[in-house]
């Protein structure tokens, strides 16, 4: 089971979700996803995803469970493959930008949401090539 290095599992799940599953959260999110935070804190330097767990506003920008009201039925967040990213020292646009120049660093990308103030990206079954769509 693959582990974030620079994400603790509370910066990836509900609070909801953690109570009910702690470090067994793990388990819900695909490999793929977790890999591609790892490099983009690589590349970007520091990310947030949720910050609930140090008194923060978000805790859905990660994994989703079903009965989640935040986002659409069949979102990429319920299945532990999508990451709302919101970066310290970059604008989501010119991550978004780096990514669609340079798809090779980043293979298990295969969707990003345009126009909006955060990075949305995952790792869904679609290809070749990476799907860009509007909230």
């Amino acid at each position: 089971m693959y582990k974030c290095q620079f994400f603790d599992i509370k910066e990836l799940v509900s609070s909801r979700v953690f109570d009910d599953r702690g470090q067994k959260a793990w388990a819900l999110l695909d490999e793929r996803a977790l890999k591609t935070l790892d490099k983009l804190r690589e590349v970007f330097g520091p990310v947030t995803i949720n910050d609930w767990s140090w008194g923060g506003s978000n805790e859905f920008r990660g994994y989703r469970e079903p009965d989640c009201r935040i986002g659409a039925k069949y979102s990429q967040h319920r299945f532990g493959r999508a990451f709302d990213c919101i970066f310290r020292d970059i604008s989501a646009d010119e991550v978004r930008e780096y990514i669609l120049q340079n798809p090779g660093e980043f293979p298990y990308i295969t969707s990003i949401e345009m126009n909006v103030s955060w990075l949305h990206f995952d790792v869904r079954n679609y290809g070749p090539g990476i799907l860009k769509f509007n909230p």
